[in-house]
C-alpha cells in the first residue's frame, strides 16, 4: 500500500521540504526529515508536530534517511545537489527519488534559470543515480500554501519521468495533497521546462506580492 510507505525528505528543513513533509504527514505517511544539522532537523520536527500532533515524523542524518525510506524526496539548494546525491547514492539504489531541485540564479532581484549541460537538475540526478527511478515533481508548488495546512492547495503538479510505473505512483502520491491535481508531464527530459517555469513564478510573486502556482486547462479530466 502506498500509504504505508515511508517518505524521506532530504533537505526537509527548508520551506518546501517542510511543506511537503506536513502535507504527506497529514495524509498518513510516516515522514523522516533528513538533515546534515541534527539540531535544525529536530527543530523542524518539533515545529511540524506543533501544527499537528497526528504526524508520524522524526529526523535523521541524510544517509540514514535515504536508507530507511521507501520514497526519497530531494529538496536541497542546487549548490548542494551533486554532493548530496553522491553521499547517499548507494542508499537510493532501486528506490523512487523525487527531485524538487530548481537551478536558479538571481540578478538585481530577478530570478533566472541556470542552464545545465544535462538540461535539468532532474536529468542530472538520474545520471548520478543510474540505479534509481528519478521523477521530477513539485517545482511549482508554493511552500507557504503547503504550510497553510487547513486550506487545499490550488495547484497542478507536473510530473516527469522515464519509468512509467514510478511516475504513476508519484502522480497518486501528489494527489494525497488536498487540492492538487497531478499532470503527466512526459519523459524526464521535459523536467527542464517545469524547472524553468519556477523562475517566472518567482518573478510574478515579486510583481504581485503573492505566492503564485499553476493550473493547466484543456486537459481531459
Amino acid at each position: 500500500m502506498l500509504s504505508k510507505e515511508i517518505i524521506g525528505i532530504i533537505g526537509g528543513t527548508g520551506p518546501e521540504g517542510q511543506g511537503l513533509a506536513l502535507r504527506f504527514g497529514l495524509a498518513g505517511f510516516p515522514i523522516i526529515i533528513g538533515s546534515r544539522n541534527p539540531k535544525k532537523g529536530t527543530g523542524t520536527v518539533e515545529n511540524l508536530s506543533s501544527i499537528s500532533s497526528d504526524l508520524s515524523i522524526c529526523c535523521e542524518d541524510n544517509i540514514s534517511t535515504a536508507a530507511q525510506s521507501d520514497i526519497v524526496i530531494i529538496s536541497v539548494p542546487f549548490e548542494a545537489h551533486i554532493s548530496t546525491l553522491e553521499a547517499i547514492k548507494s542508499q537510493l539504489q532501486g528506490k523512487i527519488v523525487i527531485n524538487v531541485v530548481v537551478p536558479l540564479a538571481f540578478k538585481n532581484g530577478t530570478a533566472y534559470p541556470v542552464s545545465l549541460p544535462e538540461g535539468s537538475a532532474a536529468v542530472q540526478s538520474q545520471n548520478l543515480l543510474p540505479e534509481s527511478k528519478v521523477i521530477s515533481a513539485f517545482h511549482n508548488v508554493a511552500a507557504p500554501h503547503l504550510l497553510k495546512h487547513s486550506h487545499p492547495v490550488d495547484c497542478d503538479v507536473i510530473i516527469c519521468g522515464d519509468d512509467e510505473q514510478a511516475k504513476r505512483k508519484v502522480c497518486t502520491l501528489a494527489e494525497h495533497i488536498q487540492g492538487v491535481k497531478s499532470i503527466d508531464g512526459g519523459p524526464l527530459s521535459n523536467a527542464q521546462f517545469s524547472e524553468q517555469l519556477t523562475a517566472l513564478l518567482i518573478n510574478l510573486n515579486k510583481i504581485y506580492k503573492s505566492h503564485t502556482m499553476i493550473r493547466l486547462t484543456g486537459l481531459p479530466s
